[in-house]
Protein backbone atom coordinates (compact mmCIF):
# COMPACT_ATOMS: atom_id res chain seq x y z
CA UNK A 1 0.00 0.00 0.00
CA UNK A 2 1.61 3.30 -1.16
CA UNK A 3 0.49 6.42 1.81
CA UNK A 4 0.76 9.88 2.22
CA UNK A 5 3.74 9.20 4.55
CA UNK A 6 5.54 7.95 1.76
CA UNK A 7 4.69 9.59 -0.73
CA UNK A 8 4.02 13.64 -0.04
CA UNK A 9 1.33 13.88 -2.85
CA UNK A 10 -0.36 10.55 -4.46
CA UNK A 11 -1.53 12.53 -7.49
CA UNK A 12 1.30 12.01 -9.52
CA UNK A 13 0.83 8.35 -9.06
CA UNK A 14 -2.67 8.73 -11.16
CA UNK A 15 -0.35 10.73 -13.87
CA UNK A 16 1.05 7.32 -14.84
CA UNK A 17 -1.95 4.92 -14.34
CA UNK A 18 -2.83 2.82 -17.02
CA UNK A 19 -6.98 2.46 -17.55
CA UNK A 20 -8.04 -0.50 -16.42
CA UNK A 21 -5.89 -1.19 -13.62
CA UNK A 22 -7.91 -2.62 -10.41
CA UNK A 23 -6.99 0.09 -7.48
CA UNK A 24 -8.31 0.40 -3.70
CA UNK A 25 -8.55 3.82 -2.32
CA UNK A 26 -8.63 5.34 1.11
CA UNK A 27 -10.67 8.54 1.15
CA UNK A 28 -9.84 10.99 4.31
CA UNK A 29 -9.06 7.43 6.72
CA UNK A 30 -12.81 6.38 6.74
CA UNK A 31 -13.87 5.69 3.36
CA UNK A 32 -12.82 2.74 1.27
CA UNK A 33 -13.40 2.25 -2.72
CA UNK A 34 -12.36 -0.54 -4.82
CA UNK A 35 -12.52 -0.40 -8.49
CA UNK A 36 -11.31 -0.09 -12.13
CA UNK A 37 -9.06 3.34 -12.84
CA UNK A 38 -10.65 5.20 -15.50
CA UNK A 39 -8.96 7.95 -16.33
CA UNK A 40 -7.12 11.16 -14.07
CA UNK A 41 -7.66 14.40 -15.20
CA UNK A 42 -4.31 16.67 -13.80
CA UNK A 43 -5.53 19.84 -14.36
CA UNK A 44 -8.51 19.40 -11.92
CA UNK A 45 -6.79 16.55 -9.81
CA UNK A 46 -10.12 14.44 -10.19
CA UNK A 47 -9.97 10.60 -10.79
CA UNK A 48 -12.50 8.31 -12.26
CA UNK A 49 -12.97 5.02 -10.59
CA UNK A 50 -15.76 2.24 -12.14
CA UNK A 51 -16.77 -0.14 -9.34
CA UNK A 52 -17.48 -3.57 -9.63
CA UNK A 53 -21.30 -2.55 -9.69
CA UNK A 54 -21.05 -0.57 -12.51
CA UNK A 55 -21.31 2.65 -10.32
CA UNK A 56 -18.90 5.75 -11.46
CA UNK A 57 -17.46 8.06 -8.56
CA UNK A 58 -15.11 10.86 -9.03
CA UNK A 59 -12.54 12.13 -7.03
CA UNK A 60 -10.05 14.21 -6.22
CA UNK A 61 -7.02 12.92 -5.91
CA UNK A 62 -6.11 15.34 -2.50
CA UNK A 63 -8.51 13.48 -0.98
CA UNK A 64 -6.91 9.77 -1.40
CA UNK A 65 -4.84 9.37 1.74
CA UNK A 66 -4.29 5.56 0.89
CA UNK A 67 -3.32 3.79 -2.65
CA UNK A 68 -3.20 -0.29 -3.04
CA UNK A 69 -3.33 -2.78 -6.01
CA UNK A 70 -6.03 -5.55 -5.19
CA UNK A 71 -5.73 -8.97 -6.95
CA UNK A 72 -8.06 -8.94 -10.05
CA UNK A 73 -11.53 -9.30 -9.41
CA UNK A 74 -13.24 -11.30 -12.27
CA UNK A 75 -16.83 -9.93 -13.14
CA UNK A 76 -19.19 -10.35 -15.87
CA UNK A 77 -21.36 -8.36 -17.52
CA UNK A 78 -25.40 -8.95 -18.01
CA UNK A 79 -27.62 -7.44 -20.18
CA UNK A 80 -31.21 -7.55 -19.56
CA UNK A 81 -33.70 -6.55 -22.62
CA UNK A 82 -37.01 -5.68 -22.21
CA UNK A 83 -39.53 -7.26 -25.10
CA UNK A 84 -42.39 -5.07 -25.39
CA UNK A 85 -44.16 -7.82 -27.76
CA UNK A 86 -47.54 -7.53 -29.53
CA UNK A 87 -50.66 -5.24 -27.75
CA UNK A 88 -51.83 -8.88 -27.02
CA UNK A 89 -50.34 -10.06 -23.77
CA UNK A 90 -48.21 -12.69 -23.50
CA UNK A 91 -46.88 -12.10 -26.60
CA UNK A 92 -43.63 -12.07 -25.73
CA UNK A 93 -43.81 -9.58 -22.58
CA UNK A 94 -40.39 -11.03 -21.02
CA UNK A 95 -36.76 -10.43 -20.46
CA UNK A 96 -33.53 -11.38 -22.50
CA UNK A 97 -30.63 -12.13 -20.75
CA UNK A 98 -27.60 -11.98 -22.39
CA UNK A 99 -23.88 -12.92 -21.52
CA UNK A 100 -22.19 -10.08 -22.94
CA UNK A 101 -18.89 -12.76 -22.48
CA UNK A 102 -20.87 -15.03 -25.11
CA UNK A 103 -23.21 -12.62 -26.67
CA UNK A 104 -26.09 -15.18 -26.25
CA UNK A 105 -29.06 -15.47 -24.71
CA UNK A 106 -28.79 -17.05 -21.59
CA UNK A 107 -31.85 -16.58 -19.87
CA UNK A 108 -35.83 -15.40 -21.04
CA UNK A 109 -37.50 -14.02 -17.65
CA UNK A 110 -41.28 -13.78 -18.01
CA UNK A 111 -42.96 -10.15 -16.81
CA UNK A 112 -45.78 -7.78 -17.15
CA UNK A 113 -47.77 -6.58 -20.15
CA UNK A 114 -45.54 -4.63 -21.98
CA UNK A 115 -42.30 -3.67 -20.59
CA UNK A 116 -40.60 -0.62 -22.04
CA UNK A 117 -37.26 -0.22 -19.56
CA UNK A 118 -35.08 -1.88 -17.17
CA UNK A 119 -32.79 -1.10 -14.19
CA UNK A 120 -30.45 -2.80 -12.59
CA UNK A 121 -29.45 -2.24 -9.24
CA UNK A 122 -25.35 -0.95 -8.38
CA UNK A 123 -24.52 -4.35 -7.13
CA UNK A 124 -26.34 -6.45 -9.44
CA UNK A 125 -28.43 -8.45 -7.93
CA UNK A 126 -32.08 -7.31 -8.99
CA UNK A 127 -33.37 -5.69 -12.08
CA UNK A 128 -36.41 -3.20 -12.24
CA UNK A 129 -39.18 -3.28 -14.92
CA UNK A 130 -41.87 -1.37 -16.03
CA UNK A 131 -44.68 -2.76 -17.27
CA UNK A 132 -47.06 -0.42 -19.13
CA UNK A 133 -49.86 -1.60 -19.66
CA UNK A 134 -49.87 -3.81 -16.46
CA UNK A 135 -49.25 -0.59 -14.38
CA UNK A 136 -46.82 -2.34 -12.07
CA UNK A 137 -42.94 -3.28 -11.61
CA UNK A 138 -41.78 -6.74 -11.92
CA UNK A 139 -38.66 -7.49 -9.61
CA UNK A 140 -35.96 -9.91 -11.00
CA UNK A 141 -33.17 -12.14 -9.03
CA UNK A 142 -30.23 -11.79 -11.47
CA UNK A 143 -29.05 -15.23 -9.66
CA UNK A 144 -32.12 -17.12 -10.52
CA UNK A 145 -33.47 -15.28 -13.67
CA UNK A 146 -36.76 -15.35 -11.97
CA UNK A 147 -39.82 -12.53 -11.00
CA UNK A 148 -39.76 -12.31 -7.34
CA UNK A 149 -41.64 -9.69 -6.57
CA UNK A 150 -44.39 -7.24 -8.56
CA UNK A 151 -45.14 -4.02 -7.09
CA UNK A 152 -48.09 -1.69 -8.18
CA UNK A 153 -47.07 1.67 -9.33
CA UNK A 154 -48.68 4.44 -11.36
CA UNK A 155 -50.94 4.86 -15.11
CA UNK A 156 -48.43 2.96 -17.32
CA UNK A 157 -45.26 3.04 -16.24
CA UNK A 158 -42.27 3.52 -18.59
CA UNK A 159 -39.19 4.83 -17.43
CA UNK A 160 -37.03 3.90 -14.45
CA UNK A 161 -33.93 4.67 -12.61
CA UNK A 162 -31.80 3.14 -9.62
CA UNK A 163 -30.03 5.66 -7.34
CA UNK A 164 -26.62 5.36 -7.67
CA UNK A 165 -26.40 4.43 -3.75
CA UNK A 166 -29.40 1.42 -4.72
CA UNK A 167 -32.00 2.67 -2.22
CA UNK A 168 -34.81 3.95 -4.59
CA UNK A 169 -35.96 3.43 -7.69
CA UNK A 170 -37.57 5.82 -9.93
CA UNK A 171 -40.62 4.92 -12.13
CA UNK A 172 -42.12 7.52 -14.55
CA UNK A 173 -45.81 7.13 -14.90
CA UNK A 174 -46.53 8.22 -18.38
CA UNK A 175 -50.75 8.72 -17.36
CA UNK A 176 -54.29 7.94 -18.97
CA UNK A 177 -55.74 11.10 -18.57
CA UNK A 178 -54.27 14.47 -16.98
CA UNK A 179 -53.32 14.27 -14.09
CA UNK A 180 -51.88 10.76 -13.80
CA UNK A 181 -48.50 11.72 -15.09
CA UNK A 182 -46.51 11.36 -12.20
CA UNK A 183 -43.09 9.44 -10.44
CA UNK A 184 -43.23 6.45 -8.23
CA UNK A 185 -40.72 6.34 -5.70
CA UNK A 186 -39.71 2.61 -4.26
CA UNK A 187 -38.37 1.58 -1.74
CA UNK A 188 -35.68 -0.54 -2.99
CA UNK A 189 -35.27 -2.67 0.32
CA UNK A 190 -38.87 -3.30 1.03
CA UNK A 191 -40.15 -3.10 -2.63
CA UNK A 192 -42.94 -1.24 -1.84
CA UNK A 193 -43.82 2.90 -2.97
CA UNK A 194 -42.92 5.19 -0.73
CA UNK A 195 -44.35 8.61 -2.21
CA UNK A 196 -45.83 9.72 -5.59
CA UNK A 197 -44.35 13.03 -7.02
CA UNK A 198 -46.55 14.78 -9.47
CA UNK A 199 -44.32 16.00 -12.75
CA UNK A 200 -45.26 17.51 -16.75
CA UNK A 201 -47.19 16.01 -18.78
CA UNK A 202 -46.46 12.01 -20.35
CA UNK A 203 -42.93 11.56 -18.42
CA UNK A 204 -41.16 9.04 -19.88
CA UNK A 205 -37.05 9.02 -19.00
CA UNK A 206 -35.60 9.41 -15.94
CA UNK A 207 -31.88 10.15 -14.69
CA UNK A 208 -30.38 10.59 -11.37
CA UNK A 209 -27.33 13.16 -11.34
CA UNK A 210 -23.97 11.22 -10.02
CA UNK A 211 -24.63 12.36 -6.37
CA UNK A 212 -27.69 10.70 -6.25
CA UNK A 213 -29.03 14.55 -4.86
CA UNK A 214 -31.41 15.44 -8.06
CA UNK A 215 -33.33 13.51 -10.47
CA UNK A 216 -34.27 14.39 -14.08
CA UNK A 217 -37.62 13.56 -15.91
CA UNK A 218 -38.18 13.92 -19.50
CA UNK A 219 -41.74 15.23 -19.84
CA UNK A 220 -42.51 13.58 -23.45
CA UNK A 221 -45.84 15.68 -24.60
CA UNK A 222 -45.07 18.89 -22.58
CA UNK A 223 -41.47 19.26 -23.61
CA UNK A 224 -39.92 20.30 -20.43
CA UNK A 225 -37.49 18.62 -18.10
CA UNK A 226 -38.50 18.31 -14.44
CA UNK A 227 -36.08 18.42 -12.18
CA UNK A 228 -36.59 16.94 -8.34
CA UNK A 229 -34.79 17.30 -5.12
CA UNK A 230 -34.75 13.90 -4.29
CA UNK A 231 -34.44 14.76 -0.09
CA UNK A 232 -37.95 16.59 -0.47
CA UNK A 233 -39.03 14.49 -3.48
CA UNK A 234 -40.42 17.63 -4.59
CA UNK A 235 -39.96 19.68 -8.36
CA UNK A 236 -37.81 22.30 -8.11
CA UNK A 237 -37.16 22.99 -11.29
CA UNK A 238 -39.04 22.89 -14.91
CA UNK A 239 -36.83 23.29 -17.92
CA UNK A 240 -38.18 23.64 -21.48
CA UNK A 241 -36.20 21.57 -23.90
CA UNK A 242 -37.34 20.30 -27.36
CA UNK A 243 -40.23 18.59 -28.85
CA UNK A 244 -40.79 14.85 -27.07
CA UNK A 245 -37.88 14.65 -24.99
CA UNK A 246 -36.93 10.95 -24.58
CA UNK A 247 -33.88 10.07 -22.54
CA UNK A 248 -31.52 11.77 -19.76
CA UNK A 249 -27.73 10.90 -19.62
CA UNK A 250 -25.23 12.87 -17.32
CA UNK A 251 -21.52 13.75 -17.49
CA UNK A 252 -20.03 11.55 -15.25
CA UNK A 253 -19.38 15.49 -13.46
CA UNK A 254 -22.60 16.10 -13.24
CA UNK A 255 -22.55 19.83 -14.41
CA UNK A 256 -24.24 19.05 -17.81
CA UNK A 257 -27.40 16.95 -18.69
CA UNK A 258 -27.88 15.92 -22.59
CA UNK A 259 -31.41 15.37 -23.48
CA UNK A 260 -33.17 13.44 -26.58
CA UNK A 261 -35.39 15.12 -28.27
CA UNK A 262 -37.52 13.04 -30.75
CA UNK A 263 -38.97 15.31 -32.86
CA UNK A 264 -36.39 17.96 -33.09
CA UNK A 265 -33.77 15.46 -34.09
CA UNK A 266 -31.51 17.19 -31.83
CA UNK A 267 -29.72 17.04 -28.18
CA UNK A 268 -30.35 19.51 -25.88
CA UNK A 269 -27.30 20.57 -23.00
CA UNK A 270 -28.50 21.26 -20.21
CA UNK A 271 -26.25 23.26 -17.52
CA UNK A 272 -27.27 21.73 -14.23
CA UNK A 273 -26.33 24.24 -11.95
CA UNK A 274 -28.38 26.77 -13.48
CA UNK A 275 -30.91 24.14 -15.20
CA UNK A 276 -30.92 26.41 -18.55
CA UNK A 277 -30.17 24.61 -21.90
CA UNK A 278 -26.98 25.97 -23.08
CA UNK A 279 -27.46 24.41 -26.49
CA UNK A 280 -28.44 21.45 -29.02
CA UNK A 281 -26.52 19.45 -31.33
CA UNK A 282 -28.35 17.95 -34.31
CA UNK A 283 -27.86 14.34 -34.82
CA UNK A 284 -30.24 11.86 -37.12
CA UNK A 285 -33.81 10.90 -37.41
CA UNK A 286 -35.69 10.70 -34.35
CA UNK A 287 -32.91 10.07 -31.82
CA UNK A 288 -34.84 8.24 -28.09
CA UNK A 289 -32.02 6.41 -27.04
CA UNK A 290 -28.38 7.59 -25.04
CA UNK A 291 -25.83 6.03 -23.12
CA UNK A 292 -22.44 8.05 -22.15
CA UNK A 293 -19.13 5.86 -21.88
CA UNK A 294 -17.49 5.19 -18.35
CA UNK A 295 -14.70 7.79 -19.11
CA UNK A 296 -17.20 10.60 -20.27
CA UNK A 297 -15.86 11.64 -23.40
CA UNK A 298 -18.45 9.96 -25.85
CA UNK A 299 -22.03 10.13 -26.15
CA UNK A 300 -23.66 7.37 -28.02
CA UNK A 301 -27.24 8.47 -29.51
CA UNK A 302 -29.85 6.17 -31.10
CA UNK A 303 -31.58 7.39 -34.07
CA UNK A 304 -34.97 5.29 -34.19
CA UNK A 305 -35.91 6.37 -37.73
CA UNK A 306 -32.48 6.78 -39.75
CA UNK A 307 -31.79 3.33 -37.96
CA UNK A 308 -28.36 4.64 -36.54
CA UNK A 309 -26.53 5.67 -33.62
CA UNK A 310 -24.48 9.20 -33.56
CA UNK A 311 -21.48 9.45 -31.51
CA UNK A 312 -21.45 12.90 -29.85
CA UNK A 313 -17.94 13.79 -28.96
CA UNK A 314 -18.51 15.51 -25.12
CA UNK A 315 -15.71 17.57 -25.58
CA UNK A 316 -16.58 19.87 -28.47
CA UNK A 317 -20.56 18.61 -28.61
CA UNK A 318 -20.12 17.55 -31.58
CA UNK A 319 -20.92 14.76 -33.89
CA UNK A 320 -18.02 12.50 -34.85
CA UNK A 321 -19.25 9.37 -36.14
CA UNK A 322 -22.27 7.50 -37.37
CA UNK A 323 -22.79 3.85 -36.87
CA UNK A 324 -25.97 1.77 -39.16
CA UNK A 325 -27.54 -0.79 -36.85
CA UNK A 326 -30.79 -2.77 -37.35
CA UNK A 327 -34.39 -1.37 -37.49
CA UNK A 328 -36.17 0.68 -35.52
CA UNK A 329 -33.88 0.69 -33.08
CA UNK A 330 -34.44 2.30 -29.59
CA UNK A 331 -32.11 2.15 -26.89
CA UNK A 332 -28.68 1.66 -26.06
CA UNK A 333 -26.89 0.33 -22.67
CA UNK A 334 -22.50 0.91 -22.81
CA UNK A 335 -21.03 -2.08 -20.55
CA UNK A 336 -19.36 -0.96 -17.36
CA UNK A 337 -16.02 -1.14 -19.02
CA UNK A 338 -16.55 0.77 -21.79
CA UNK A 339 -15.96 -1.95 -24.25
CA UNK A 340 -19.31 -2.59 -25.97
CA UNK A 341 -22.82 -0.62 -26.80
CA UNK A 342 -25.81 -2.86 -27.23
CA UNK A 343 -28.42 -1.10 -29.14
CA UNK A 344 -32.19 -2.51 -28.99
CA UNK A 345 -33.77 -3.52 -33.04
CA UNK A 346 -37.31 -3.15 -32.45
CA UNK A 347 -38.73 -3.73 -35.76
CA UNK A 348 -35.85 -6.67 -36.51
CA UNK A 349 -36.35 -8.50 -33.04
CA UNK A 350 -32.65 -7.91 -32.14
CA UNK A 351 -29.71 -6.62 -30.79
CA UNK A 352 -26.53 -4.86 -32.79
CA UNK A 353 -23.23 -4.91 -30.39
CA UNK A 354 -21.25 -2.17 -31.12
CA UNK A 355 -17.54 -2.23 -30.59
CA UNK A 356 -16.64 0.84 -29.12
CA UNK A 357 -12.71 0.92 -30.32
CA UNK A 358 -14.14 0.69 -33.77
CA UNK A 359 -17.19 1.64 -33.93
CA UNK A 360 -18.45 -1.44 -35.42
CA UNK A 361 -21.05 -4.07 -35.18
CA UNK A 362 -19.57 -7.22 -34.44
CA UNK A 363 -22.24 -9.27 -33.44
CA UNK A 364 -26.33 -9.17 -34.03
CA UNK A 365 -28.52 -11.31 -31.19
CA UNK A 366 -32.09 -12.68 -31.57
CA UNK A 367 -34.18 -11.47 -28.79
CA UNK A 368 -37.69 -11.36 -27.88
CA UNK A 369 -40.76 -9.49 -29.99
CA UNK A 370 -40.27 -5.94 -30.11
CA UNK A 371 -37.38 -4.91 -27.97
CA UNK A 372 -37.14 -1.82 -26.30
CA UNK A 373 -35.70 -1.47 -22.93
CA UNK A 374 -32.31 -2.39 -21.97
CA UNK A 375 -30.05 -2.36 -18.90
CA UNK A 376 -26.79 -3.67 -17.82
CA UNK A 377 -25.92 -5.49 -14.57
CA UNK A 378 -23.03 -6.68 -13.20
CA UNK A 379 -22.31 -9.66 -11.27
CA UNK A 380 -18.37 -10.45 -9.26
Amino acid sequence: MISKRKCSCLCSIFENLSPGRIISLIIASTTSITGTFVNFNPKTGLITVATAEGRITVICCRNVVALSFPPLITCSFFVYVTNAGTPSPGESDTVSVIDSGTNTVVATVGVGDAPLEAAVLPDGTRVYVPNFFSNDVSVIDSATNMTIATIPVGANPLGIAISPDGTIAYVSNHGLVPGDDDVSVIDTETNMVIATIPVGDGPQGIAFSPDGSFAYVANENSGTISVIDTASMMVISTIPVGARPRKIVFSLDGTRAYVTNQDDDNISIIDTELNTVLGTINVGDSPVGASITPNGTRLYIVNKDSNNVSIINTLTNTVIDTIAVGGSPDQIAITPDGTLAYVTNQADNTVSVIEIATNTVIDTIPVGQAPTGIAIGTIC
